[in-house]
């Protein structure tokens, strides 16, 4: 299915995600960079249809993500199409981007009889070269004539890069005895440290609500989830995360916490899946922080050491090297106090009190780190913030992925 090895960290099958009236998908063979292999997908909601979305902040966003920032704010009722191509990031390409954006949304808008405003595109892959839109456009006719229900797997395959399994996540929930679905689907290995979103992340459900409750839900779950993974501390410049309401269920879902645990359920579902597809990662490892003197403080604590290479190579050589925990909380630039700081490896208590613990022993600490899913916490005895972060090991496949991505 990928060019690499399937992650040790992968589930073992794709799940089960059930139709969502309103909502039809397809995928083809565009050729935007390889040969052989589907690379384009397009999502089509149905009229009524809500849209919400977060997008990565850097400073060097593609022209895609430029797009759907100046679009996702708007409301209508037309409906709306959401068209993803891999192989190519079209970032950093000027006036061209700009122009493949425009192009491809005006063929899916002409086809659809949607609103270009309600066309919404992503690009992923190598940041750089020109897109050759004219592959895409080319097959907007075939995409909408096999625009169908029941293909959310194959759309998940389309979006892959250096993925090595697709991802899908899904929860049913009750909501005043009627059923309410989601589905996500996303793609994400390397190039990950968030900072809105994620990757490229396609989240559908038949719930009924608004925009303006949509948007602001979709924003705070974020930033529980996809803002709180990394692999290698690097924003990509393509991140976006869109969210579809098709309202066919007709249960109007605002004000119930119900469907918000449901989509937070899904997002992190999604987010550790990233996680696990890390490039080249063979362990994962949750991040907990405590004590620290503000959960901001917490949050930066967890995210030097998640960060930290010199933490991520011991984890996959599985050795217990908690003197590089203490390095990271040190380095951070939050508040800490060597002599209250606590370490544990899961239940293990490494170090406390300025000093590695009395009844600690390393065999412990070795046997511990043999497990694929590890967590470290360290609690900084300044307070009550608390911050959690999930990343993987850093392992030589990261290299040689990277080293041959552009080949």
């Amino acid at each position: 299915m990928g060019k690499y090895p399937r992650s040790p960290l992968a589930p073992e099958t794709f799940p089960s995600l059930p139709v969502i009236d309103g909502l039809r998908l397809a995928t083809v063979e565009a050729g935007v960079r390889y040969p052989g292999r589907r690379d384009v997908m397009l999502a089509h909601l149905a009229p009524g249809s809500t849209m919400a979305g977060v997008f990565t902040r850097s400073a060097t966003r593609s022209a895609n993500v430029l797009d759907c920032q100046a679009k996702i704010g708007l409301d209508s009722d037309a409906g709306a199409a959401i068209i993803v191509n891999s192989g190519n990031s079209n970032a950093f390409t000027g006036k061209a981007g700009e122009e493949s954006v425009a192009a491809i949304c005006a063929a899916v808008a002409e086809r659809t009889g949607l609103p270009a405003s309600r066309v919404f595109t992503s690009s992923t892959g190598v940041i750089g070269e020109r897109l050759p839109y004219d592959r895409i456009t080319a097959k907007v006719d075939a995409l909408a004539e096999a625009l169908d229900a029941a293909r959310l797997e194959e759309a998940a395959q389309a979006i892959m890069t250096t993925d090595t399994f697709p991802k899908g996540a899904t929860v049913t929930v009750e909501i005043g005895g009627k059923p309410v679905k989601i589905v996500g689907i996303a793609k994400g290995s390397g190039m990950i440290a968030p900072d809105m979103a994620t990757m490229l992340v396609y989240i559908f459900t038949d719930a009924k609500i608004a925009r303006a409750d949509l948007q602001p839900m979709l924003t705070r779950l974020t930033d529980k989830t996809f803002n709180c993974i990394t692999v290698d501390s690097d924003t990509s410049t393509s991140d976006t995360l869109l969210l579809g309401a098709t309202g066919t269920s007709g249960v109007n879902v605002t004000g119930h916490a119900a469907f918000e645990d449901a989509l937070h359920s899904v997002m992190l579902d999604l987010a550790h899946q990233v996680v696990k597809d890390g490039e080249g990662a063979s362990k994962f490892v949750t991040v907990r922080v405590t004590g620290a003197a503000s959960d901001a403080d917490a949050r930066t604590h967890a995210l030097s050491i998640a960060n930290s290479p010199l933490i991520k190579t011991a984890i996959a050589g599985e050795d217990p090297n908690w003197g590089r925990v203490v390095m990271a909380i040190g380095k951070s630039g939050a508040a800490a106090d060597r002599d209250r700081l606590t370490i544990r490896f899961g239940d293990i208590l490494v170090a406390e009190n300025g000093w590695v613990s009395p009844g600690y022993r390393e065999d412990q600490g070795a046997s511990y780190m043999k497990n694929q899913s590890l967590t470290i916490h360290a609690d900084i005895g300044l307070g009550q913030g608390q911050a959690t972060i999930w990343t993987c090991d850093l392992t030589h496949g990261y290299i040689s992925i990277n080293a041959d991505y552009r080949s």
